[in-house]
């Protein structure tokens, strides 16, 4: 889930920045230093949005810089297990699909899709369910469960975040009209 957080941290303000505006100064250097990390505690950082206000700046003896404690407001996405989302399919391959999340991508293992057994149609780049023969292609929407998360600090790129649909009300959108239809049609008969 997303969240608006208003935080406070320390702010490094380089020597040669220290002639311009500091807000926007301060702005850009938490947008450098925190858009696209994850902080196990705060989540995965989407956007640092504002600045509320600027303390008083400490210098560092033998470091040119200014040292400002800062207030802002971040937006931030925290994953839970068993947690409900929804993401556009990125990539298809033999093994599933990448679904991206925003800042981060999740996989969805062909074992997670569906109970049919899945083809892989290299050619059109999709993945598609024998029986059923429902599909999964770049650019649909997915709704998925949690079911595996393991977040790192050091390496974002290096985190894992696995999917399951194999649940009711999880699957693409084109799907789950469907089931819907298909419940309307049953219950009007």
């Amino acid at each position: 889930m997303y969240y608006k957080m208003k935080l406070i941290d320390k702010v490094r303000v380089p020597p040669n920045r220290l002639g311009e505006d500091l807000s926007s100064v301060v702005l850009d250097e938490l947008q450098q230093q925190l858009e696209g990390s994850i902080d196990k505690d705060i989540g995965i950082f989407i956007a640092v949005t504002e600045i509320h206000d600027i303390g008083e700046g400490d210098i560092i003896p033998g470091d040119g810089a200014v040292y400002y404690h800062v207030e802002f407001d971040a937006v931030v996405l925290r994953l839970a297990m068993q947690e409900v989302i929804e993401g556009e399919v990125v990539e298809t391959t033999s093994f599933g699909a990448f679904v991206s999340l925003g800042p981060i991508d999740a996989m969805l293992h062909v074992s997670q899709i569906s109970d049919d057994f899945i083809n892989y149609d290299e050619k059109n780049g999709r993945l598609v369910c024998q029986e059923t023969r429902r599909q999964i292609s770049v650019g649909d929407i997915v709704r998925g469960r949690v079911v595996s998360l393991s977040l790192s600090e050091r390496d974002p790129r290096g985190s894992k975040i696995g999917l399951t649909m194999r649940q009711a009300g999880l699957g693409t959108g084109q799907w789950l009209t469907e089931e819907m239809e298909a419940e309307k049609a049953d219950g009007s008969s």
